[in-house]
């Protein structure tokens, strides 16, 4: 077996063991980290699986979790990240906020019971077994990678999401949409979680790479953030109805005009934190 076999096995049995440990704390409720830790040892895992494991049928079931943790995930962001716009709002302004966002809760809790009930089932219990399963087994590395002169999770874990970010980042012009954006901060992240796993294989070369993916992948976070509160803000506004408190349309007003704040700073930043990607990535792999 390779290394590369051995960092499968090793990243597919820590979300195993993650998965297992946040489980209860999912289910009470108590700590919306349980869930977002949950759906980043899905995302791990899968990364894992892609990186040189072949098990559709375990990466289908593991994308069946996330999307039940992700629905409350995205809820409990969206949430967040609206009421931390309310910084200066007085009482009556921050009340207003919560008579707009009653509808988005009434979905998060919606979407809570759905996922408990995935959390509960037997085809929840019988993943967990077959991700342990597939941690305790030999992985077998194709024979082109094993005989490549450098260290192979280098060479398949990071080099292959690197290409394929910076190709789509080459591929957008000067403004890009809001939808490609999205789509080149996926390719970060499936980059960030290579580098990951490769981080025990070439700590000093990896490190900082790891350090820069997150920053990249936060930027564009927090740009989908911006743009995906905006289009809440208008629906539930919609969702309202006829007759809207004009206190709700101000806050509302105000809310918009925060995201497109910060939407705009993130644009400004991308790119630099995209190079900063591409150098360290170039230079874990020997490329400089």
């Amino acid at each position: 077996m390779t290394d590369l076999g051995e960092h499968i096995r090793t990243r597919l049995g820590a979300q195993a063991t993650e998965l297992a440990a946040r489980t209860d704390g999912a289910r009470q409720g108590t700590d919306p980290e349980h869930v977002h830790q949950m759906r980043v040892a899905v995302r791990r895992a899968r990364a894992a699986l892609k990186a040189g494991l072949t098990a559709p049928e375990l990466d289908a079931e593991l994308k069946w979790l996330g999307s039940a943790l992700g629905a409350v995930r995205d809820l409990d962001v969206q949430l967040d990240n609206l009421r931390a716009q309310t910084v200066g709002f007085d009482a009556d302004e921050l009340a207003a906020v919560e008579t707009l966002l009653h509808g988005l809760v009434v979905e998060r809790a919606d979407a809570r019971r759905k996922m408990l009930k995935v959390l509960r089932g037997k085809r929840y219990t019988k993943l967990l077994e077959a991700l342990r399963t597939a941690a305790s087994e030999r992985v077998v590395v194709p024979a082109a990678v094993a005989d490549e002169d450098e260290p192979p999770a280098l060479i398949t874990v990071v080099r292959k999401p690197h290409r394929k970010l910076m190709r789509a980042a080459a591929a957008l012009g000067e403004d890009p949409p809001d939808d490609d954006l999205h789509e080149l901060r996926i390719h970060g992240k499936r980059l960030r979680y290579a580098a990951e796993m490769a981080e025990s294989a070439a700590k000093r070369r990896i490190r900082a790479l790891v350090k820069a993916t997150k920053e990249f992948q936060d930027i564009l976070g927090d740009h989908q953030d911006a743009v995906i509160a905006e289009t809440l803000v208008r629906r539930l506004l919609s969702d309202l109805g006829d007759g809207v408190p004009v206190d709700v349309v101000f806050v509302a007003g105000r809310l918009v005009e925060r995201e497109r704040g910060k939407k705009a700073g993130c644009r400004a930043q991308w790119r630099g934190a995209l190079a900063d990607v591409d150098t360290y990535a170039r230079s874990a792999l020997g490329e400089l």
